[in-house]
């Protein structure tokens, strides 16, 4: 299913490295994946976490690569507006899909999303690569997902463990010509940074680079359930790489590093005529 993304929203994305869409995914798809996301939640699998916050009953979920056993997370991906989405975004003619992430904050989660961006948990290089973060609820600018404008440009930060927010153990392993630091203090000193969220609803998704910084504060609300799935998409350039620690999801689908991502494992899901 195609959606054609506005030129002026491609430019905001290549400028700051996220952006809100409105109103690209129909009841019927905003239904499917509300269905999958609890399924998934009915049976997480080994990757699954669930992790509560001090003062509240409130519990964050996360769990990913589950697709191929819920049909509506499959149906998703293959046919929905999704794929098409990420390859005008990613500027590529390939939109790979490389895998899920349900995110669940009940109500009472006082547990926050520590500040990090996503591709140096992954065996991924390449530019062409972002997340399609999509909710099933309501959610208030006060709860959303927040992004540090242009910040997909700064190069590679350490990935941090969500339950404690320490850095990955470093295991060997060859980070090539990349230096990684460690993710700034973002929530210290706000004033320094310049910090994009929105009030989304079911329907809209934000995509990001996967480079770009992002957190999630808590779900204080009693009564607001907070339910997304992610999807994130690579490209033309996007090739398997070694990271010095465990990589996270620990799938590589029979790769070797440098390979293009498209596999069986990781399928090819658009591609411009």
């Amino acid at each position: 299913m195609a959606h054609a993304v506005d030129p002026e929203v491609l430019r905001e994305y290549r400028e700051n490295g996220a952006v809100c869409l409105r109103n690209v995914f129909s009841a019927d798809w905003v239904d499917k994946v509300r269905k999958g996301i609890e399924k998934n939640k009915a049976h997480p699998s080994r990757y699954s976490e669930s992790l509560v916050g001090e003062g509240g009953p409130g519990a964050y979920f996360n769990d990913y690569c589950n697709w191929r056993s819920i049909p509506e997370f499959q149906d998703f991906v293959y046919n929905s507006p999704a794929a098409h989405i990420a390859a005008q975004l990613m500027d590529s003619r390939t939109a790979i899909f490389y895998h899920e992430h349900v995110l669940t904050k009940d109500p009472g989660t006082y547990k926050t999303t520590p500040w990090h961006h996503d591709q140096s948990y992954y065996p991924v290089d390449g530019d062409k690569v972002c997340s399609i973060w999509m909710p099933v609820d309501p959610v208030p600018m006060e709860t959303c997902v927040q992004f540090v404008r242009g910040s997909q440009g700064w190069g590679w930060f350490y990935p941090r463990k969500f339950a404690t927010t320490l850095n990955y153990s470093l295991t060997g392993g060859d980070t090539g010509s990349k230096t990684f630091r460690d993710v700034p203090d973002i929530d210290g000193d706000r004033n320094k940074y310049d910090i994009l969220t929105w009030d989304v609803q079911p329907g809209d998704c934000i995509v990001f680079h996967m480079k770009t910084l992002h957190g999630a504060p808590a779900n204080p609300s009693l009564s607001l359930r907070r339910r997304v799935v992610s999807t994130r998409w690579v490209g033309d350039d996007a090739v398997l790489a070694e990271r010095p620690w465990e990589v996270s999801p620990p799938i590589t689908g029979g790769l070797t590093y440098g390979d293009k991502m498209a596999c069986d494992t990781f399928p090819l899901i658009w591609k411009r005529d």
